[in-house]
C-alpha cells in the first residue's frame, strides 16, 4: 500500500523532498517518514513538543496541509538552508558600493534556495549625469544585466537555480525601456517583470491624460499615460512580460501600511514585501477536505478546514523560529513581523467535486466564501497564539484594526485581535504550487483552473522498451473511481475552455480575503485581439486584484497547450481521450549507446597570454534525423590544464549522452568569471577560459542546427514531447531539467508539468 495517489507523485516526494544521506541512502524511508520528520521539527520550538507533535503530523496526513517545498525539503535535516521561500531584498542604494553591496546580498540569498525581489525604480535613469566623474549614468537596466548574470552562476539549494523579481515604477524615466528588455530572448532571462502600476496612472489611463516620468523630484519628460500603458500591454500580449502589480492598492490594503511600504514582491509575485521582508508559504488541500464528492450533497467539510487552518497557523508560526537566514536583516524583519502566507491548493478539483463550473457567477462566490472561512479561521488561530505566545513585536492594535484589510473583516475577529493582539502581522496568500500539486496526487495547482485532464508521459527503461504512464488529475481519478466510464459532466472544465474574464472572476473573487497577494496566470487564446487583451488587465483593476498576468501563446512564448487552428466551440463534456500517435515523454535513464564511428569537428581555441593552445572535438550522433551533441575531447599541452579538462571531458560527455535539453552546458560555462580577470578575444570580452570553451560549444551546436542562435535555446530535440489528451498542441521549449516538452505558464511562471521543475521554485 502507498499514500501516493499515482507513480509521478512518489517520483516528485524521491526527487524533491525525500532526505537523503550525501551518497543517495534514503533517510525518509516512506512518505509518512518525511511527515514524522517535518512534524518533529516544527515542534521542537514548542513548550510542549510531545503534545504537539502528533498533531502536526495529522494535518500533514494524506496531504491534508502542504507545506512550502523549501520547509518539506529542508526541516529537520541538517541543510543550511532557508525554510522561507520569498525574500524582497534591502532598497538599492543609488551609489555605484551600494548597488554592488546589494548584488552581495542577492547572492548569498539565492545560495541558500531564496527566490528575491527587487525594485529598481530608486536608481537613477540612463544619461542622468552622476556627481564628481564627469560621467552620465548607465542605468538600472544596465545593473540589471549584472543581477541576471550572478543568478546564472548561482546553484540554489537543492540544485534549483535562483529566481528574481524586477519591478520598476510606471513613472521612472527608464520605464519604456523596461518594458520592453524581454522583446531580446538572450536578455534578462533571470528575471520575472513587472512594471508598478500606481492609482493616479490608471486614471490618467482612463482620462488619456498627460504622464510625468520623474526621478528625484526632476521631470525627465512628459508622455500621454495611454500610449505607455498601450506599450506595457503590447509587450506583454507579444512576449507575456511584463506583469502588471497595482502598487498602491497594495499599499493600501496592507495591515502594516503604518510601520512599512511595499515597492517589490517576490519572483512570482503572491508576497508584496517591504525591504528585507521575508515570508514563508504553505496550503491547504481544498481537494481532500470536500465530504461525499460528485454526491447531490457534496460539500467542503468546513469543521475540519477550521481546524486544519488552525494548526497550519502554528505550524508556519514556528517556521519563524526554526528558520535559518541568509542575512541578519532577513531574520530581524521575519521575526518583528511574523509574516506567514497560508494559501490554498486543489481549489479547481473541489470545485468539480461539488458540481461547480470554475468561473461560474456561482463557483466564484463560492469561492469567496470559502477563502474568507479561511482568512477568518487564520486570524482567530493566530489572536489566540497571540494569547499564549505574545503578539508580533510590532503590533499596534488602533492603525492595524484602521488598515485596509482589516477594516472588512468580521467584527468578531477584530474584537479577538484588540483584546489578545495578534500572532503574525499578516497570514494568507496564494503561492505557486506546482510542484506540491504534483506531490499530493496532481491535485489542481493553488486557484487556477484544472490544466489537463489527463496526459500519457512514455519513459523508456534501461532494457530498451517503453512503458506508458498516464497522469490523470485528481478530481478525473476520484472520478473514474467512483464512477467508472461515466462521461464527465459538463461543468469539467480546464484552462484551454476558459474565457478570460472567468480567470479574473476567480482570482478577484480569491483576493478579497486575501491579505498579501495571489499567483495566477490568466490563460488567453493565440487570436485574442488586442484590445480585448487588454481589457482584461482593466478588468483585474476595476475588480480589485493586486495584480495581473496573463499568457498569450504565440511564436515567440511558445504555444502552451494551444488550441486548434480551427475556431471549435468547447464540448459540452469533454473526455479524456487515447491517442496512440500522440507525443510522448522520454526519460533518458541510461545513456545513449555509442555508435563505431561518429562525425565531428575540432576547434583551437587560443587564450591570451597562454603558450599552448587548447583543442576542443565536438562529436555529433543523428537521431530521427536529427543531429545533436554526443561526447567532447578537450585537449591541451599545458599540464597545469590537464585535471580540469579531463574533468570537462568527462562530465560534459556524461551529459551530452543522457539526452534531452543540453543546453544548459553552455549557459554554464559562459557564466563562469575568472577572478584574476578575463580577456578580449576577437573584439568581445570573455570573462574566463571556461567561458571561452563554452562559447565553442555554442558556436558548434548553432552550426549543426541544435541551437536556434547564440544565446537563444532549443531549435528542435526529438528526444522528448508530451501532448495533452484534451486538445492538441505543437512542440515548446525542452525542460532544463528533465528534457520534457512540458513546459507551461503556471502562476506567473515558466513550470513543467511533467517534474515540476520552475526557476521560481
Amino acid at each position: 500500500m502507498t499514500r501516493f495517489a499515482a507513480p509521478i507523485a512518489e517520483q516528485i516526494w524521491d526527487m524533491k523532498y525525500r532526505l537523503k544521506d550525501a551518497d543517495g541512502t534514503p533517510v525518509d524511508t516512506d512518505v509518512e517518514g518525511t511527515w514524522r520528520r517535518i512534524a518533529r521539527a516544527l515542534a521542537s520550538v514548542e513548550a510542549d513538543p510531545a503534545a504537539w507533535e502528533p498533531k502536526f503530523y495529522a494535518a500533514l496526513e494524506d496531504f491534508r496541509f502542504l507545506p512550502a517545498g523549501r520547509i518539506t525539503a529542508g526541516a529537520g535535516t541538517d541543510r543550511s538552508v532557508t525554510l522561507f521561500n520569498c525574500f524582497v531584498m534591502g532598497t538599492v542604494p543609488d551609489t555605484m558600493g551600494g548597488i554592488f553591496d546589494m548584488l552581495k546580498e542577492a547572492a548569498l540569498t539565492m545560495q541558500q534556495g531564496g527566490g528575491i525581489g527587487y525594485d529598481f525604480s530608486t536608481i537613477r535613469p540612463r544619461g542622468a549625469p552622476v556627481a564628481g566623474v564627469a560621467a552620465d549614468a548607465s542605468g538600472p537596466l544596465s545593473f540589471m544585466d549584472v543581477w541576471d548574470a550572478m543568478c546564472r552562476t548561482i546553484m540554489s539549494a537543492g540544485s534549483r537555480r535562483g529566481a528574481m523579481m524586477a519591478t520598476m515604477r510606471c513613472d521612472h524615466p527608464d520605464v519604456e525601456q523596461f518594458i520592453e528588455a524581454k522583446s531580446d530572448p538572450a536578455r534578462l532571462r533571470m528575471f520575472n517583470m513587472s512594471v508598478l502600476v500606481t492609482d493616479p496612472f490608471m486614471e490618467a489611463v482612463k482620462a488619456d491624460a498627460d504622464w510625468e516620468l520623474t526621478f528625484g523630484g526632476e521631470v525627465f519628460r512628459t508622455v500621454r499615460a495611454r500610449e505607455l500603458w498601450d506599450r506595457i500591454m503590447r509587450s506583454t500580449y507579444d512576449y507575456a512580460e511584463p506583469g502588471v502589480i497595482f502598487i498602491d492598492r497594495i499599499n493600501e490594503m496592507n495591515n502594516l501600511a503604518y510601520c512599512e511600504t511595499i515597492a517589490a514582491t517576490n519572483p512570482c509575485g503572491e508576497q508584496p514585501l517591504p525591504p528585507y521582508g521575508a515570508c514563508l508559504l504553505g496550503s491547504i488541500n481544498l481537494a481532500r477536505l470536500v465530504a461525499e464528492p460528485f454526491a447531490e450533497g457534496a460539500s467542503l467539510d468546513e469543521a475540519a478546514l477550521d481546524e486544519l487552518v488552525a494548526t497550519a497557523v502554528r505550524m508556519m508560526d514556528n517556521v519563524v523560529d526554526a528558520s535559518r537566514f541568509p542575512l541578519p536583516q532577513q531574520a530581524e524583519e521575519a521575526r518583528n513581523k511574523r509574516r506567514i502566507g497560508l494559501g490554498v491548493t486543489g481549489l479547481a478539483d473541489a470545485l468539480l467535486m461539488v458540481g461547480q463550473r470554475y468561473g461560474s457567477e456561482e463557483a466564484a462566490a463560492l469561492t469567496e466564501a470559502w477563502m474568507k472561512r479561511i482568512a477568518r479561521a487564520a486570524y482567530l488561530a493566530s489572536a489566540d497564539l497571540a494569547a499564549e505566545k505574545g503578539a508580533f513585536p510590532l503590533f499596534q492594535a488602533e492603525p492595524y484594526l484602521a488598515s485596509g484589510t482589516m477594516a472588512q473583516m468580521d467584527d468578531d475577529v477584530r474584537a479577538a485581535i484588540a483584546e489578545k493582539g495578534i500572532r503574525n502581522a499578516l497570514l494568507t496568500s496564494v503561492a505557486p504550487t506546482g510542484t506540491i500539486s504534483l506531490y499530493a496526487g496532481n491535485v489542481s495547482s493553488g486557484i487556477e483552473p484544472v490544466f489537463a485532464f489527463a496526459y500519457n508521459r512514455k519513459v523508456l527503461q534501461k532494457d530498451g522498451s517503453r512503458t506508458e504512464e498516464e497522469v490523470v488529475d485528481y478530481a478525473v481519478q476520484l472520478w473514474r473511481e467512483t464512477r467508472g466510464d461515466a462521461e464527465l459532466p459538463a461543468h469539467f472544465v480546464n484552462a484551454q475552455t476558459l474565457a478570460p474574464m472567468d480567470h479574473v472572476r476567480m482570482q478577484a473573487a480569491a483576493q478579497k480575503w486575501v491579505d498579501s497577494s495571489i499567483s495566477k496566470t490568466i490563460n488567453v487564446p493565440a487570436d485574442i485581439d488586442f484590445e480585448s487583451f487588454k481589457d482584461v488587465y482593466m478588468e483585474a483593476y476595476e475588480t480589485g486584484c493586486k495584480g495581473c498576468t496573463t499568457y498569450r501563446p504565440n511564436d515567440v512564448t511558445g504555444s502552451v497547450l494551444s488550441v486548434s487552428e480551427e475556431k471549435k466551440e468547447a464540448p459540452a463534456a469533454p473526455e479524456v481521450v487515447s491517442d496512440e500517435n500522440a507525443g510522448e515523454v522520454i526519460y533518458m535513464t541510461e545513456p545513449l549507446d555509442r555508435p563505431q564511428t561518429l562525425d565531428g569537428q575540432t576547434y583551437k581555441l587560443k587564450w591570451p597570454g597562454s603558450e599552448h593552445a587548447i583543442y576542443i572535438t565536438l562529436n555529433d550522433v543523428i537521431i530521427n534525423g536529427q543531429r545533436r551533441p554526443f561526447e567532447i575531447f578537450i585537449n591541451s599541452k599545458n599540464m597545469e590544464h590537464f585535471a580540469w579538462t579531463v574533468a570537462l571531458t568527462r562530465m560534459i560527455s556524461a551529459v551530452f549522452r543522457r539526452g534531452g535539453d543540453v543546453s544548459f552546458v553552455v549557459e554554464e560555462l559562459k557564466a563562469v568569471f575568472d577572478p584574476r580577470g578575463g580577456a578580449w578575444m576577437q573584439g568581445k570580452y570573455i570573462p574566463s577560459i571556461l567561458a571561452a570553451i563554452g562559447g565553442v560549444i555554442e558556436k558548434h551546436l548553432v552550426a549543426t542546427g541544435f541551437l536556434a542562435g547564440e544565446g537563444l535555446g532549443l531549435k528542435s530535440d526529438p528526444q522528448a514531447e508530451v501532448v495533452s489528451l484534451d486538445t492538441p498542441r505543437p512542440r515548446t521549449a525542452a525542460c532544463s531539467s528533465c528534457g520534457s516538452y512540458d513546459l507551461r505558464m503556471v502562476e506567473g511562471c515558466m513550470t513543467c508539468g511533467n517534474c515540476g521543475f520552475s526557476k521560481c521554485g
